[in-house]
């Protein structure tokens, strides 16, 4: 019996010490967490920077004069909105989405790419709000960085985004945008994302 005792204990000794590497391993994976590169913190900045632009624009016309009004601001002042904010950069800043309104904002197949990955870590429980996703990628004879950040659903934007839409802001919408698809969004869904590019020097 003691013979027995000894075996197990040394066996249970040589166990704990390969366990212990790996759980040390596993510690230093979960704590050593990636800093952002200088381009991911400007990317950040920028749509920062550009959304509260635009946000600020759109709910001025909203709480103004009306949906409406909002949709026609959208409309013209959102591309020089995003154009005002490439120049003062050395960036391409736009929106993009699957379901888009402008076919100006129609994803490219990297984008397309993305946008399928952010649903699927939004159906996994990530949170759309700390989303985001950068690589880069070959462009010809360039090397672009590429930035990607999910655009949630909110309260405000189902006026005009939503599955039940008011008859004059539908038939506004189809006015401005003969090949609108942005309609049935819910609550927190994704309804697009920020597109970033940045071509390196």
């Amino acid at each position: 019996m003691k013979s027995i005792a000894i075996k197990m204990l040394i066996t249970n000794t040589v166990m704990t010490l390969m366990i212990l590497p790996l759980f040390a391993s596993a510690n230093a994976v979960a704590t050593n967490k990636t800093a952002p590169s200088q381009n991911a913190l400007e990317a950040r900045s920028l749509v920062k920077a550009f959304g509260s632009d635009l946000k600020s624009t759109l709910t001025t016309a909203m709480k103004t004069e009306g949906p409406i009004k909002a949709l026609a601001v959208c409309n013209t002042d959102a591309g020089p909105i995003a154009k005002k904010h490439s120049a003062l950069s050395n960036w391409t800043i736009g929106r993009t989405s699957t379901k888009f309104r402008n076919t100006n904002n129609a994803p490219d197949q990297w984008e397309s790419t993305v946008l399928a990955q952010f649903e699927q870590r939004k159906a996994a429980g990530e949170d759309v709000s700390t989303m985001e996703y950068s690589a880069m990628v070959q462009s010809g004879d360039e090397t672009v960085y590429r930035y990607m950040k999910p655009i949630p659903t909110a309260g405000g934007c189902l006026v005009c985004h939503g599955e039940n839409i008011n008859g004059n802001v539908a038939d506004k919408i189809n006015a401005l945008y003969p090949h609108d698809q942005a309609t049935g969004f819910k609550m927190g869904d994704i309804r697009g994302a920020f597109s970033l590019q940045k071509r390196s020097n």
